[in-house]
């Protein structure tokens, strides 16, 4: 039995191949960025025919390096970043427009709209989602506005819609040329187009966004075979046997599959995700409720998600933008120069406020600085910075369920920096732990794919493949915390109200 699992993860920043083997255990990787374009302030696009290209040129280098073939190969699973949109035409396979990217605020006032009297929590009843920028209806909405001709052709069913593992798998499975329109409920319940009980498109309020239900793909389970790579693609006649949201596939690769527990991932931006179980837990504290993953035949697992615009991307900017670090490893070398941020508070607002504040007219602020700050200081408050607004959405989450963690299981590119893991740890009071594979993104794709076609058996035996790579307790008192934590409230409350001044 072909037992080696390829997943591809199409994040926010670049796409990378992985491959895994029956143990759990990654055995090659390849990896190409895409450009980030900024036409305007506030806008984030990607150019859908780039990742298209990267993703099959990181299929052939992880096979190369591997010296493997796709024969080899017993599934595929994909993971992407979420909210991101691409609309594009059946007949020709050309996008109409670039990606608009999950960061992206243009639908700003068009949300506004949308919500009117009721607000924006007009949907949250049925999706679980507040009506915002970040949200991917609205932005599918604004390419149907922007682009001549394009309204008329989606209600004759000449466009597709989805996120950006629709256009994947719409590729893989070739095309023009019957390509399969599909994407599963972790990314579909992130559109605000679904229902989270029946896990379904909604018409009346796709009808009410303007968005014609025939662009929208058909909704499958997060894991079971949803199709087969096209004879002449990048992985001829391999089962694709899960999609999963990039978030929800990292809370399945650190196997989290019981009610109660969490992990949170330090990305370009940071999400947290609390498994709810079987109940689509409302929330009134600003989190979002979600499909955390379904298995083909079984009921949906739920989870509360806190999702934070900006961490991994603080520590880019002020290596791009300021030029205080000339890599994103010096700012842990910088920050443990100095014992404290020396009173300086950051707040990343570049696209706003998400989860639990919701306030898209926050923007980044610096506040506390004297002459006896320096560079150092401000490489500590970024990582204070991102830890902070973790301890924010645990809070919040705790308030919605009552949940206690014991232990915070983290992941992503900034969890490789022991102080900013030791950092949290010291705000929260629990212990932080990162696995021995950080990739926990990737591998979760690929267990899921895996558990589709027989790979592994259960959910059990992937839970003996976590392994801990190291553990952060935490070294500090109550009374330090809270009054961090008061602080902390106080600088947020000064990033407010400044869009549109």
């Amino acid at each position: 039995m072909r037992n080696l699992v390829l997943a591809l993860d199409l994040g926010t920043t670049s796409t990378r191949a992985l491959l895994v083997d029956a143990d759990g255990r990654p055995t090659a990787t390849a990896q190409v960025e895409h450009r980030q374009h900024f036409p305007r302030p506030g806008w984030v696009e990607h150019d859908p025919e780039e990742i298209w290209a990267n993703t099959c040129a990181v299929i052939a280098g992880v096979l190369d390096r591997a010296g493997r073939t796709p024969a080899d190969l017993a599934a595929v699973g994909i993971t992407n970043q979420r909210e991101t949109v691409v609309v594009w035409d059946r007949r020709t396979g050309r996008p109409v427009h670039r990606a608009i990217v999950w960061q992206d605020t243009r639908t700003d006032e068009l949300c506004r709209r949308l919500a009117g009297p009721a607000g924006a929590d007009r949907y949250r009843s049925r999706t679980g989602l507040p009506l915002s920028t970040y949200v991917s209806a609205p932005k599918i909405r604004w390419i149907l506005d922007a682009v001549p001709g394009a309204q008329d052709a989606a209600q004759r069913g000449e466009l597709a819609a989805g996120t950006v593992d629709s256009w994947l798998v719409w590729n893989l499975t070739g095309g023009v040329s019957g390509g399969r329109h599909v994407t599963d409920g972790t990314n579909a319940s992130r559109t605000l187009l679904m229902d989270l009980t029946t896990l379904s498109w909604d018409v009346d309020i796709a009808a009410e966004i303007g968005v014609p239900p025939r662009m929208l793909p058909e909704i499958c389970p997060s894991i079971g075979t949803l199709g087969h790579g096209d004879p002449d693609g990048p992985l001829p006649g391999v089962p694709i046997g899960g999609i999963l949201g990039d978030q929800q596939a990292a809370l399945f690769g650190q196997t989290r599959f019981a009610a109660g527990e969490a992990k949170n991932t330090y990305g370009t931006g940071s999400f947290v995700l609390l498994n709810t179980g079987g109940d689509a837990v409302p929330s009134r504290h600003g989190l979002i409720t979600t499909v955390a993953y379904q298995q083909a035949g079984h009921d949906p697992v739920y989870a509360l998600e806190g999702s934070i615009a900006v961490t991994g991307a603080l520590v880019s900017w002020l290596r791009d933008n300021l030029g205080v670090i000339s890599s994103a490893d010096e700012v842990e070398v910088l920050a443990r120069q100095v014992d404290d941020n020396g009173g300086v508070y950051v707040v990343p607002a570049f696209s706003g406020l998400f989860a639990p504040h919701w306030r898209p007219d926050a923007r980044g602020t610096i506040v506390g600085l004297t002459r006896y700050a320096d560079r150092r200081h401000l490489a500590r408050a970024a990582l204070e910075a991102a830890a902070a607004q973790t301890c924010d959405v645990l809070e919040a989450m705790r308030t919605d369920t009552g949940m206690e963690l014991d232990e915070l299981p983290v992941d992503g590119g900034m969890a490789a920096n022991d102080l900013l893991l030791q950092i949290q740890a010291d705000q929260l009071g629990i212990p932080v732990v990162r696995p021995e594979n950080i990739e926990t993104t990737a591998a979760g794709a690929a267990y899921a794919a895996g558990l589709a076609v027989g790979v592994w058996p259960d959910l059990d035996t992937l839970r003996r493949h976590w392994r801990p790579g190291a553990r952060f307790t935490p070294q500090r008192d109550l009374a330090w915390r809270e009054g961090q934590r008061v602080t902390w409230r106080e600088a947020v409350n000064r990033s407010l109200n400044w869009s549109g001044r």
